[in-house]
């Protein structure tokens, strides 16, 4: 499930493709399907292997590797769920913070992004590198040029959050339908309890033992 929270608290609550056909959301446009091979191509092959050739039969000894890779496949564990992967130690800002310092905490400790909280700790937006260079000129790694603006000026609101359990299929999907770079996680509390980036997702696809996209 995911949600939307704005400065006035959460507006949204529900699936995937009901957060399709909220205004509030900019949706991108679509990913362009890979276009299918045509019968033409499969002909332009099949003429260029020479007559009378015949493809060596699979020695006995790769048929049962394979066999034992497939065996391995269907042992897979579940998809992993926002909660498995997902930044439990989230760097936040506050609303009413400085654009200059909330720079200084995403460099200081290597983010692009942070979820925003108001004054009572609900999550209200979410802040980037590139809202807050709007607002300064960088030269020689140092701010000029600086303009007087918080936090609140500069962020992006709403923000879509997802729930703990929320498969990360979707929010993946989420990402890329709606071109954020993160995702916050909040609970049933309307509690900011983590954090998942593109780097997340990434890095759950590679783990030992590998996740089973097909669940």
């Amino acid at each position: 499930m995911f949600s939307i929270y704005g400065l006035s608290g959460p507006v949204f609550h529900g699936t995937l493709e009901e957060l399709g056909r909220m205004p509030q959301v900019m949706r991108r446009r679509p990913v362009k399907a890979v276009e299918p091979i045509g019968e033409g191509f499969h002909a332009q092959i099949n003429a260029a292997i020479p007559s009378g050739f015949h493809a060596a039969a699979p020695e006995a000894p790769a048929i049962s590797a394979y066999q034992e890779m497939l065996q391995v496949d269907q042992e897979r564990g579940p998809l992993y769920h926002a909660d498995q992967i997902m930044q439990r130690d989230v760097i936040v800002v506050a609303i009413g913070d400085a654009v200059e310092d909330a720079w200084r905490v995403l460099i200081a400790r290597g983010i692009h992004q942070a979820p925003v909280l108001d004054a009572q700790g609900r999550l209200v937006g979410i802040v980037s590198e590139r809202d807050l260079l709007t607002t300064f000129n960088l030269e020689a790694g140092r701010i000029r040029d600086l303009l007087k603006k918080n936090v609140g000026d500069v962020m992006s609101t709403p923000v879509v959050s997802a729930d703990p359990i929320t498969d990360i299929r979707r929010i993946a999907d989420v990402m890329l339908a709606h071109g954020v770079d993160g995702v916050p996680i909040v609970n049933d509390l309307d509690a900011l309890v983590g954090f998942i980036s593109r780097s997340d997702v990434l890095r759950a696809v590679i783990t030992d033992p590998p996740l089973s996209l097909w669940r």
